[in-house]
């Protein structure tokens, strides 16, 4: 899914142009969830801008991107949150925000951050055969799983990429029994056993409302 990082900047420079407000730089897969949270907490000094969801399949792409970003946006904001986690840049995304000078989510993925970090590390080894879906990846389940991995036109390959998982674990942010059945088949396809578990927005809530 490609999210236009123009369109999703909901008030522009102008608009940014007085002092205090924030440019939330963000994962396209995280832009449903931040404007709900913005909506609900009445963040009007935020504005959202979202990098492509899909970078999520080149981790190794996604410091530059976010250089390319904040350097565009710098001059008309005070302040310049990246709403990523680590996200399989191996530290390479949180080394960048350190040269940039701009905060970051804290965190190796969203999966992390959405149960709330302290939780996830505390279950993590009892876990390691658990393949994690979030409300964002359950919608886009073929474009970012199925497809991606050629399970579309091989689906014999299912079990080399995922023989090794016991179940999946659905970390659902909203009570939505269409996205649980969704959820659910995709376990399904995968052979995997089901487990969900509502999280909310976990972390992400708490850190936006830190800087907010």
């Amino acid at each position: 899914m490609q999210i236009d990082d123009d369109r999703l900047t909901e008030h522009g420079l102008d608009a940014a142009a007085g002092q205090g407000r924030v440019l939330l730089l963000a994962c396209g897969a995280l832009a449903h969830e931040i404007l709900a949270l913005k909506r609900a907490n009445g963040w009007a000094h935020m504005d959202l801008t979202c990098l492509p969801a899909n970078l999520h399949l080149y981790p190794e792409k996604i410091p530059a991107a976010v250089e390319a970003a904040v350097e565009k946006h710098r001059a008309a904001y005070a302040q310049i949150f990246v709403v990523y986690a680590d996200c399989g840049t191996g530290g390479l995304l949180q080394a960048k925000c350190a040269e940039l000078g701009v905060g970051m989510l804290e965190g190796p993925h969203c999966y992390s951050f959405f149960e709330g970090n302290a939780t996830f590390a505390a279950h993590a080894e009892e876990e390691f055969s658990a393949f994690y879906l979030t409300d964002f990846l359950v919608k886009q389940f073929d474009a970012f799983v199925w497809k991606p991995m050629g399970l579309d036109r091989h689906p014999e390959l299912r079990d080399m990429y995922f023989g090794n998982y016991t179940k999946l674990v659905y970390l659902a942010q909203t009570e939505d029994p269409a996205l649980d059945a969704r959820a659910r088949d995709c376990a399904g396809r995968l052979g995997l056993a089901y487990e969900r578990r509502f999280t909310g927005y976990g972390d992400l809530a708490a850190e936006l409302a830190r800087i907010g």
